[in-house]
Parts: structure tokens; C-alpha cells; sequence
């Protein structure tokens, strides 16, 4: 027989959780009925096996959006504000997300909120749906009675941070664009035009130039080895990726992009003000310093971002001042950051001035990626220039030599 595990209330309405075997849950109500126990929840073994397997399996493989949490927290704030118990707005919640992996999330808190445990700690259940930033300011809420002002922050910290990444996705897909076309013609060209060229130089007998063998060489093997030649570019891009998941890996790829001409003010801008607004959020929400740093050092997406908020932790632990400890980091962080907040630990108003700071910092990422098509657009022209012009002197020299020959 199955074993069923429930959750009921007493006789003295009391909560209470067990396990129990019976032949089916229908059996199990009435011999739980029999005790003087109310059946609120009733879960086989088997079923929770099957939920727990069927999350974590897909887990790797269908997350849920930043829009989607949005969502969620902004309907949830309005909720709780009109008074809405949480198991009824998780309820409704649920009932309105299309994506089956968040609403199975929706349903599973509803039921720990039901059987007892706080917001804060059903939502802990789900870290990689809701990281550390989201349940610590929830339990602050909690314990404070504020709930609803601290999910108006988090609404405004995930509404900044979708904002954020929209504007720096939507600057680098033009050019991404244009990379992914150009290399596209290239692969076109190499494999239907370069053969047909090869065989005519192979009937003239011309002797062929290093740039033209390199070039027709190229051609023949993709268009005689494709099937060797995609596998090993997705393999290469593969490797390439899981090694920058690394430490290492991860450390040398930031490293190259804080020293990209072009690219570091975008990165150093979007980390300042990514940092500035978390460890606001967080401040402002009545998380402890200390907290607010370590839980900042795990939002932040590049690698001496991370090491200095994660030093200055430690040091503010310590009894040192902010400003102070992220001195040695001066080289990461745009001088106007750690002056302002130096004043803003003298006025005792450092949630505020770091709320400040983000909006300078947002409005500045606004304005470079604006600016970042119109400068990458030209190096781009010249980039494709030079493939085209390569391209074209290796094929067109041989006949030169020919002609020239021939006069």
C-alpha cells in the first residue's frame, strides 16, 4: 500500500503533520476522521517524488524570466496592499503565469504558507528562482510588518534591472546582427563561389598566390567536410563557454572586458549600477550592512565587483566604513561612488544617496548604449572592408598574374 503523507488540523485547532499507509486517499480522510482530524492537504509519497524529480530535471533547462518575477512581485505588491490573503494571491498568481515551471513554484509555496511556514521561507525553497536579494527582503518585511512597501522595492529593483539589461541587449544585437550576417556571406561564398574559382585556376594553371591557396583551401574543406567542420565549431563553442563558467575563466573574461576600449565604460556603468541599486534596495528594506554587501557581491555579475563587495563585508564587519573599504577598488568602481557614499555615510543617509547613485548610473548606461551603434557601426564597416577586400585580392591577384602574363 501507498504511504501518504498529510497535513491536518486538531481537535483544539492545532496543525498537524504525519504520515500515514492506506489504500487510497478517500481511506486515509476517513481513518484520519476517525482520529477527530480535519484533512487540509493529502500527498503520496510517490507524487512528491515526482515533483521534486520533474523540477529538478528541468531546472537546467526552462527557467523563469526576469519579466516573469516582475510580474509576480508587482501583482503581489497590490495584493497583500487590498488586503488579499497570500494563499488566495499565490492562488491567482499562479492561475495567470504560462510558464508551467513557475506556476508548479506558485503552488507548491501556496501549500508550505498553508501548512504553517512564513513567505520568506517557502520562497527560500527556490533559490535559483528566487535568489538570496528576494527572500531576505521578504523575511525583513515580514518581521517588520512592512511587507508591502518592501515588495514595492523589489518591484522598482526588478523593474531597474529589466530596464538595465534591455538597454544593453538592444545596443549589442545591431552589431550582433551584422557579425552574424557577415559570417553567414563568408560561409556562402567559401562553399558555392571558392570551388567554382578553384576549378578555374586549376584549368588556366596559374600559379596561385599564399592569401588565394589559404582562401580556395578553406572553401574545399567546408564544402567537401561540413559535417566535421559545424560539429567542431559548436564543440569549440561549447568548451569556450563552460570554461568562462569557471573561476579562472571567468576572472580573464572580465578582466577583458574592463579593459575593452569601448566596452568597459558600458560594463563599469551597468555593474556601478546594478551594486548602487541592490545594496539600496536592500539597506533601505532594514537588511544589516554586512548582509546587504555579501548578498550584493552574489548579484553582481562581474568578478572584481564581486571581490570587492565581498572584502568590504568583511571590513565593515569589522568596523570599518564603506567608503573606506572599497578605497583599495578605485580602479573598478567610478570615482563618483565612493565619494558618495563617503557623504552619505557622514549624513547617515546611505540608502538614499546609493538610490541616487543608481539613477545617475541607469541614466548613464542609457545614454552610452545609445551612443554605441553609431560608434561601433563604422568599425564594423571596417572590419567587413577588410574581409571583402582580402577576399577579393585573393581571388582577383591570380588573374591579374595571368593577364599580366599574357601582355
Amino acid at each position: 500500500m501507498p504511504n501518504f503523507s498529510y497535513t491536518a488540523i486538531g481537535k483544539t485547532g492545532e496543525k498537524v503533520k504525519g504520515s500515514e499507509v492506506a489504500e487510497d486517499e478517500r481511506k486515509l480522510a476517513r481513518l484520519l476522521r476517525e482520529k477527530g482530524l480535519i484533512v487540509t492537504t493529502i500527498k503520496s509519497g510517490e507524487e512528491k517524488k515526482r515533483f521534486i524529480s520533474s523540477v529538478s530535471f528541468f531546472e537546467g533547462f526552462r527557467g523563469v524570466s526576469l519579466t516573469d518575477k516582475l510580474l509576480f512581485t508587482r501583482n503581489l505588491q497590490v495584493m497583500v496592499e487590498a488586503g488579499i490573503p497570500l494563499p488566495k494571491s499565490l492562488d491567482v498568481l499562479a492561475a495567470q503565469t504560462k510558464n508551467k515551471r513557475f506556476k508548479a513554484t506558485m503552488m507548491d509555496v501556496k501549500k508550505q504558507v498553508v501548512q504553517g511556514k512564513s513567505l520568506s521561507e517557502a520562497l527560500g525553497e527556490y533559490p535559483k528562482i528566487f535568489p538570496e536579494l528576494f527572500f531576505n527582503m521578504v523575511k525583513v518585511g515580514e518581521e517588520s510588518g512592512t511587507l508591502e512597501q518592501v515588495l514595492g522595492q523589489l518591484t522598482l529593483q526588478l523593474e531597474r534591472q529589466h530596464e538595465l539589461r534591455s538597454k544593453v541587449v538592444g545596443a549589442l544585437l545591431y552589431p550582433a546582427v551584422i557579425v552574424c550576417a557577415m559570417i553567414g556571406i563568408g560561409i556562402l561564398m567559401l562553399v558555392v563561389v571558392v570551388p567554382q574559382l578553384a576549378v578555374v585556376f586549376e584549368d588556366l594553371d596559374v600559379e596561385l598566390p599564399l592569401t588565394t591557396r589559404l582562401v580556395i583551401g578553406l572553401g574545399t574543406f567546408m564544402a567537401e567536410r561540413w559535417y566535421v567542420l559545424f560539429p567542431a565549431i559548436l564543440a569549440f563553442l561549447f568548451v569556450v563557454f563552460q570554461l568562462t563558467k569557471t573561476k579562472p575563466g571567468k576572472r580573464v573574461t572580465d578582466t577583458i572586458f574592463l579593459k575593452l576600449p569601448i566596452v568597459s565604460g558600458v560594463i563599469q556603468k551597468a555593474n556601478a549600477a546594478l551594486m548602487t541599486r541592490t545594496l539600496s534596495s536592500l539597506i533601505s528594506s532594514g537588511v544589516p550592512i554586512v548582509r546587504s554587501l555579501e548578498i550584493t557581491s552574489r548579484v553582481v555579475g562581474n568578478v572584481y565587483f564581486r571581490d570587492s563587495l565581498a572584502s568590504a563585508a568583511k571590513e565593515v564587519g569589522k568596523g570599518a566604513k564603506l567608503s573606506d573599504s572599497l578605497q583599495a577598488y578605485s580602479s573598478v568602481y567610478p570615482i563618483i561612488v565612493i565619494q558618495m557614499i563617503s557623504v552619505g555615510e557622514e549624513t547617515g543617509e546611505t540608502g538614499k544617496i546609493l538610490a541616487k547613485l543608481a539613477d545617475f548610473f541607469e541614466e548613464e548606461v542609457t545614454t552610452v548604449t545609445k551612443n554605441l551603434t553609431s560608434v561601433i557601426e563604422p568599425l564594423l564597416m571596417l572590419v567587413i572592408g577588410a574581409v571583402v577586400g582580402f577576399f577579393a585580392i585573393s581571388m582577383i591577384q591570380p588573374m591579374y598574374s595571368l593577364l599580366s602574363g599574357l601582355q
